[in-house]
């Protein structure tokens, strides 16, 4: 990941994200027969240790979009 950082005598003042980042949910409870019907969301923990809502037919190990500026999710990856 290539971030920007502005420097000001010599140490760093600010970091610039990309705007999507691809992270792998490390842990999340297991998803249920027909949830993709409901529309309903629950929390996973990505590879980072960030906590952020996810769609509820998402299992731990999956790849998916995150948007750096709301931590929100965009979508599934891989």
């Amino acid at each position: 990941m290539t971030v920007k950082i502005l420097v000001y005598e010599h140490r760093p003042i600010d970091v610039e994200l990309p705007i999507f980042v691809e992270l792998r949910v490390s842990d999340t409870e297991p998803g249920f027969r027909g949830d993709t019907a409901t529309g309903g969301t629950k929390l996973a923990t990505l590879e980072t240790g960030a906590i952020i809502k996810v769609p509820l037919y998402l299992e731990a190990g999956t790849v998916i979009k995150i948007d750096t500026r709301t931590r929100a999710y965009v979508e599934r990856v891989r």
